[in-house]
């Protein structure tokens, strides 16, 4: 696998989670009155699941894996690669489903849910990054 296009995506992610860090409110009820919050938000998780798929992706397309027909198969393949752990898989196929309601119904977003994923899924994005580098740099996931 390209080892400069892994560190680069990897990169970009932390970028994203970084900013997430930084404009999570401290409460809801800001995230609820602010659309440029809101906006900052979901503009960098929707960004960091797409880099997640991109770099599962990336390395799927160097094994023998079957080319995944979704993106939550992309997870699901990197597990059976033995590139992420069962439990990020499924963070991953969740924070998948995120990104299509905010990309396809951005006007029923849930502000509540997206406090929360701010508040305790970011850690699923700092969690695949880890198991993929590991991976990436032994062939075995990251424990």
């Amino acid at each position: 696998m390209d080892q400069v296009i892994l560190a680069q995506k990897l990169e970009s992610l932390r970028r994203c989670i970084q900013r997430v860090e930084e404009k999570t409110p401290l409460d809801v009820e800001v995230l609820i009155r602010d659309p440029d919050i809101q906006d900052i938000l979901v503009l960098n998780l929707t960004r960091a699941v797409q880099l997640c798929v991109d770099i599962g992706s990336h390395i799927i397309s160097e094994s023998d894996e079957a080319v995944p027909t979704t993106m939550g198969d992309v997870f699901s393949s990197l597990m059976a690669l033995g590139a992420i752990q069962s439990a990020t898989s499924e963070a991953l196929k969740k924070a998948v489903g995120f990104r299509n309601v905010a990309v396809h119904n951005y006007d029923v977003i849930n502000w509540e849910i997206v406090f929360a994923i701010c508040e305790k899924s970011v850690d699923d994005f700092r969690g695949f990054a880890k198991e993929i580098t590991d991976y990436s740099q032994s062939g075995k996931p990251g424990t």
